[in-house]
Parts: C-alpha cells; structure tokens; sequence
C-alpha cells in the first residue's frame, strides 16, 4: 500500500453463505490490491437477523482505502499481481448473480479465492467488472463476465 493507491471500482452487496449464518462482504479494488471488508453477518434465526450490514457498508464506502483493512479483523487484501481470474455470472430474476475470484496468494484467510452471492439488494455489476479489463493493472487477470438467459 502507498500513500497513492487510488480507489478503481467497488463490487458492493455480495454475501458468503455459511452452514449457520450468512457473512456479508464488500470489495474495494484498487492500483495496488483488492480489499476484502468484512461488514456484517446474519444467523439463520429469523430473531437475530437484524442487521443486513448496511452500517458496515456505509462505513466501508465512507472510509480510505489505507482505513479499510482496519476496520475488521476479517479484512484481508490481495495484492493485484496474486489474482488470476475475476467471474462474474449475472443474476435473472430467479437466479442471483455470483461472483468468483481466484488467486494465488497464500497469505490470503482463503487458500485460493473466494465465492459469493450477490444480496437482494444488490444491482449489476456486470458494467463494473468488465470495466476492469480496461484497467493496466488487470492486464495478467483473466476477467470474465457470463451472462445468463432470461431466466
């Protein structure tokens, strides 16, 4: 990280279901790395489901890039060079859309990327993603962006 890293895109309302709760989880890509921000979790219990991590949302949107990996324990960064591949398949209106990113990083929390769903109130990324490519940094990342049916 350098006093300069400038902020390129941010992936927002993306979810990691677990066997008991679900983790909720914004991406924040830089010209340096991709911060990984843990902003909140749900249990499975309809009585503790209260917070859908919209104040760690705001906290993440509302934050430097330096601040971000601070703000949770969970936190992580990848650098840019460690990631192979970003997978975007878009949602329909039965399916939602998932996002999938590879990388060979091994001090990263998981061994080689990381799979999440995106939330109910998450919109299309697809703009986004695809945006990246044009990005000097992504020139070694392999991006993708499938697009499903209608359905």
């Amino acid at each position: 990280m350098t006093a300069t890293e400038e902020p390129i895109a941010r992936l927002t309302h993306w979810i990691r279901q677990r066997p008991n709760s679900i983790e909720f989880w914004e991406l924040v890509v830089t010209d340096e790395r991709l911060l990984c921000c843990f902003v909140g979790e749900s249990y499975r219990s309809m009585l503790l489901r209260a917070d859908m991590g919209e104040r760690g949302r705001a906290l993440v949107a509302d934050s430097a890039p330096a601040e971000l990996e601070s703000l949770d324990e969970r936190n992580f960064s990848v650098p840019l060079e460690a990631i192979e591949g970003i997978r975007l398949v878009t949602g329909t209106r039965f399916r939602r859309a998932k996002l999938e990113i590879d990388w060979n990083d091994t001090d990263a929390p998981y061994d080689d990327g990381m799979t999440l769903t995106a939330s109910s109130g998450a919109e299309s990324q697809a703009d986004v993603v695809a945006g990246l490519e044009d990005e000097p940094s992504f020139e070694d990342v392999a991006i993708d962006v499938e697009r499903r049916g209608w359905f």
